[in-house]
């Protein structure tokens, strides 16, 4: 994005300071023009006069050229001001639509605060965890009293969404070929495996327990879900959601929990580590 506008404010500069270095050339050889002329005026007449006051030859040329000085650098600046306004009445059109991309692109997430909302529902509404709202909108001193009107910063909750989608959308199809009801995608299950895809990334480990959260059970629990039966896998390394759901497939333990009738909803998160690794989560649960 910064590159785009770099790029174009340079080109948009190069060519309204070529425009004013040519007019100036233009310019340049005028005077030099203009000089000769008045010159060969002067050898003719004896005398000139300019702005009310007449002046013999000795004296003519010091002022004519005086004057000629000061209007001539007057009229350049005037052209080299005629010119940036022409130059950016040109790029009117083209400047607009940067201007919008920019703003498209630079502009975060927001949301106006409407009758009866509070952090906990917008929270809800862009399925992103109410801590993770608030420590966006360090603006807001007291999360539990907000006002109509107030803009809110919606943080990027899940980069990599479209993959935990498809991770979803695999299993539901190989829980179908084998007569068994679609799991319910559970936003809340996601981004709790969101948070441990990235906890075994940031402290170096691969295991179901957390040596922040404990065993997933705790974790989930942790995070205000209620269950009367759930499961766990994870994965890492693999490229794409088919691959992921290859290997689990392949592997007796994870496909039992993908097949499993003990569950109804699913979450699935994942992260990306420095490297470009990918680091899978499924959270399989049934609501207590």
């Amino acid at each position: 994005m910064s590159s785009l506008l770099v790029c174009k404010v340079k080109r948009h500069f190069r060519r309204y300071f070529s425009l004013i270095l040519f007019s100036s050339l233009l310019l340049a050889l005028n005077i030099k023009e203009g000089a000769k002329k008045i010159k060969t005026f002067l050898s003719e007449r004896n005398k000139i006069d300019i702005l009310f006051y007449t002046t013999k030859k000795d004296t003519n040329m010091k002022a004519i050229k005086n004057l000629s000085l000061k209007f001539l650098i007057f009229a350049l600046l005037i052209m080299s001001l005629s010119f940036c306004v022409q130059g950016i009445a040109f790029a009117a059109d083209e400047g607009e639509s940067v201007n919008q991309e920019v703003e498209v692109l630079l502009a975060p997430t927001t949301y106006k605060v409407q009758p009866g909302d509070s952090m906990w529902k917008i929270a809800v509404r862009f399925e992103i965890g109410l801590a993770e709202l608030i420590k966006a909108n360090p603006q807001i001193r007291n999360p539990a009293l907000i006002y109509v009107g107030q803009i809110i910063n919606i943080p990027e909750g899940a980069p990599l969404k479209s993959f935990e989608d498809e991770v979803i959308r695999l299993v539901n199809v190989e829980r179908a070929r084998n007569g068994l009801q679609a799991l319910q995608a559970n936003w809340q299950a996601s981004r709790v495996a969101r948070i441990k895809s990235q906890d075994m990334i940031t402290n170096r480990y691969f295991s179901h327990t957390s040596p922040v959260y404990g065993s997933p059970f705790k974790m989930l629990e942790s995070y205000g879900l209620r269950f009367s039966a759930a499961a766990e896998n994870i994965a890492k390394g693999q490229r794409t959601a088919q691959e992921v759901m290859n290997s689990w497939m392949n592997s007796p333990g994870h496909r039992a929990n993908i097949l499993s009738r003990s569950f109804t909803q699913i979450g699935v998160g994942a992260a990306k580590d420095a490297s470009g690794v990918l680091v899978w989560t499924q959270m399989f649960l049934k609501p207590a």
